[in-house]
């Protein structure tokens, strides 16, 4: 299943994808989606994880938190010898699983979980999900490099292929949560972090949201490209016709609206883990002035 996320990065550089702020408004979402309909039981919802990829979407938020330190200034090093303890600690798997599924088996419908599974369960998503998993485990900087060096090849080609990654990237995300989740986990990380003592703000809140902002619209552009070499780079091995059977998967109105749930349980698990992260950090005592 293909993430709306990507590792987090220091304000300064502010690089892509992701939550608290947002976290209440999500939560609705989830309400609103459920609408009364018919809830998946655990077991069920657990298969669905699997089936679809979205386990190892929650388990790659782990490997965010090594962002954590950066963003505040810092590094791993300042933390000392407890660092990778600390993180492995907060950024438990089966914990943020559990938590994903404790919020699933309340929201997702039946019929919905039964549409995705289905596609996901076929030869192709299968294959999707394989190297889609792969691809949520992998290198970042690998990932960039290649990808967009794949995307350049496609783009001198006119290949279809690079609309049919637009088109994908806008029907798991039409609403462009990702970029509004990417500046409020960072606001609200660093003023969790400011709460916690480990660093010291000359701002306050609104100062913070006003200085993350000042660059939104290049951000926008720079995570549309992002996005575009990370398809590159995942799907690099499909067929245009296999390409495009999943850009229509992804359009039905039905898989829009599982993703809008997935994306809404994705930033609910990362900006918790985040929160626990601040807290915790404080309990290490660096000191740092942004």
């Amino acid at each position: 299943m293909v993430s709306a996320l990507a590792r987090l990065a220091p304000p300064s550089v502010i690089s892509l994808r992701a939550i608290f702020g947002l976290c209440a408004v999500f939560l609705l979402c989830l309400t609103g989606i459920a609408g009364g309909a018919q809830a998946a039981d655990r077991d069920r919802v657990a298969a669905f994880l699997q089936v679809t990829g979205f386990d190892v979407a929650i388990e790659s938020i782990a490997l965010s938190a090594s962002a954590a330190p950066e963003m505040l200034g810092l590094a791993e090093e300042d933390f000392g010898l407890q660092w990778q303890a600390l993180s492995k600690d907060v950024f438990d798997v089966e914990l943020m699983q559990n938590r994903a599924l404790d919020i699933l088996e309340a929201t997702l419908d039946e019929a919905l979980l039964a549409h995705a599974a289905e596609f996901y369960a076929s030869d192709l998503g299968q294959r999707l999900v394989a190297v889609e998993n792969s691809s949520h485990m992998g290198d970042d900087i690998a990932k960039d490099t290649d990808g967009g060096a794949l995307l350049d090849a496609l783009k001198a080609n006119d290949d279809p292929r690079i609309d049919l990654f637009k088109r994908m990237n806008h029907a798991i995300d039409p609403k462009d949560i990702g970029g509004q989740a990417m500046t409020e986990i960072q606001v609200r990380f660093l003023l969790a972090a400011s709460y916690a003592g480990v660093i010291s703000l000359r701002t306050d809140e609104e100062g913070l949201r006003a200085a993350l902002n000042e660059n939104a619209e290049e951000i926008a552009q720079e995570m549309e490209q992002s996005s575009l070499r990370n398809a590159a780079y995942t799907y690099q091995d499909f067929s245009v016709e296999e390409i495009a059977a999943y850009t229509e998967a992804l359009e039905h109105p039905d898989m829009m609206t599982v993703y809008e749930l997935m994306n809404a349980v994705h930033f609910e698990v990362m900006s918790n883990r985040f929160e626990a992260l601040a807290l915790r950090m404080g309990e290490l005592q660096p000191s740092q002035e942004l």
